[in-house]
C-alpha cells in the first residue's frame, strides 16, 4: 500500500490509498490500482521503466506520464494517468516509489525481464484470437 495524493481541479489534495503491483510473469509492466468512491477499483497498467525514468525526468507520451517534482529527497514525483473516461494527477513519496522499484528490480533485474515472459504462449493466444 502506498499513499498518494490526488490533486483535484480546484487544487485540493486528497489522500488516496494506492497499490503498485508487479508480477514476475510480466516484469515489464506495473499496475497502479486505487479506489474511486464511485466506480470502485481503477487500474492503470504501464511500463516499469516509464516509472523508473519518471523519477528522474519527464517520461511517457501516451496514457501515462511521470515526472519528478524536484531534485531534493522530499520531491514528489507526479503521475498523470489518463483514459477516455478521465485522468488523475497523483503525487507520491519519492523514497517509497524508489524502494518499491528497487524490490521489483531485485526480483527481476532489467537485464532479465524478457526471460520471464512466455512470448510463445502469448503469441499463440494472440494468433488464435486473430483467426
Amino acid at each position: 500500500m502506498l499513499d498518494m495524493e490526488l490533486a483535484s481541479p480546484l487544487g485540493e489534495r486528497i489522500l488516496v490509498p494506492t497499490h503498485l503491483l508487479s508480477r514476475s510473469q510480466d516484469p515489464l509492466a506495473v499496475q497502479l490500482l486505487f479506489q474511486d468512491g464511485l466506480r470502485g477499483p481503477v487500474p492503470w497498467v504501464f511500463a516499469r521503466d516509464l516509472l523508473t525514468t519518471g523519477t528522474q525526468t519527464l517520461s511517457g507520451d501516451g496514457d501515462v506520464q511521470v515526472w519528478p517534482g524536484g531534485s531534493d529527497p522530499e520531491a514528489l514525483p507526479h503521475l498523470l494517468p489518463s483514459s477516455p473516461r478521465g485522468c488523475a494527477h497523483l503525487t507520491a513519496s519519492l523514497p517509497a516509489i524508489e524502494r518499491w522499484l528497487h524490490r521489483t528490480y531485485q526480483l527481476v533485474p532489467a537485464a532479465r525481464e524478457t526471460e520471464a515472459l512466455d512470448l510463445e504462449t502469448h503469441l499463440a493466444q494472440f494468433l488464435d484470437k486473430a483467426s
